[in-house]
């Protein structure tokens, strides 16, 4: 079964170019993590569209089950935060909030970065920073990035698998042990994959300073211009309303 961050190629729906990828997971820290240009009706309607567009391209990746709770998850805490939290007052009006927040705009990045992660290969995306002309510094810790991810979680799972067969788990009888006998090897687990990663990195050969070779095609396509031409948008929408065009 592949995890959130297992990169699967074979079933990644729509192909877009890393660099678009990367596009979109900034996109969207900047307007729906970040706030900018919130005060604006026209660029928050361009945001929810681009809040949006991780779920869509999870769709043509055929991960329908996830697309839809996901989708339904959004739609439910963005009306919630428009028609239902108003009515509160005093602690509720305070909480309420601040959770509608957290989910309405962490949830989409997390979810572009989860899709960009599980769709992208290593060579793609050292190719994509290559094109860019990225340097070494910090295209090696990145791509490292990459593998880590899907690396800790397989072995969580395994610790996960591990300690169920122990009955040290929430509500067993080795509660009281769910700390040192998960959390403990995980972190340990972590800093040794971190260190094996980086020196196969180095192995490869990303640490040369010559130019690297690669066989992966990667190159802008019409679904790649289509979804820069939303994100353009959203910036175009954010400048001509600190210009006062818009409102």
């Amino acid at each position: 079964m592949k995890g959130m961050f297992s990169t699967d190629i074979e079933n990644r729906g729509l192909v877009l170019d890393p660099r678009t990828k990367l596009t979109v997971v900034i996109a969207l820290v900047v307007f729906s993590l970040g706030g900018a240009g919130s005060g604006f009706y026209c660029v928050r309607a361009a945001v929810i569209a681009l809040c949006l567009l991780p779920i869509v391209l999870l769709f043509t990746a055929r991960r329908y089950k996830k697309a839809l709770l996901l989708a339904a998850l959004f739609v439910l805490v963005k009306s919630a935060e428009i028609w239902l939290v108003p009515q509160f007052t005093g602690a509720a009006l305070s909480i309420s909030s601040i959770v509608c927040m957290f989910i309405v705009r962490l949830m989409p990045s997390l979810v572009m970065g989860s899709y960009m992660l599980s769709t992208t290969t290593v060579s793609e995306f050292t190719a994509a920073m290559q094109r860019m002309h990225i340097p070494q510094n910090i295209t090696i810790p990145l791509s490292v990035m990459f593998r880590f991810f899907p690396t800790v979680t397989e072995e969580f799972s395994s610790i996960n698998a591990a300690m169920k067969m122990r009955d040290i788990r929430i509500g067993g009888k080795g509660a009281g042990k769910l700390i040192e006998y998960r959390l403990v090897p995980l972190m340990v687990c972590s800093v040794n994959i971190g260190s094996e990663l980086s020196a196969a990195a180095l192995t490869r050969g990303l640490g040369t300073k010559t130019k690297r070779t690669n066989i992966c095609k990667i190159g802008f396509r019409l679904q790649d211009l289509t979804v820069l031409l939303l994100v353009l948008s959203v910036f175009v929408l954010w400048v001509l309303g600190m210009a006062g065009v818009i409102k």
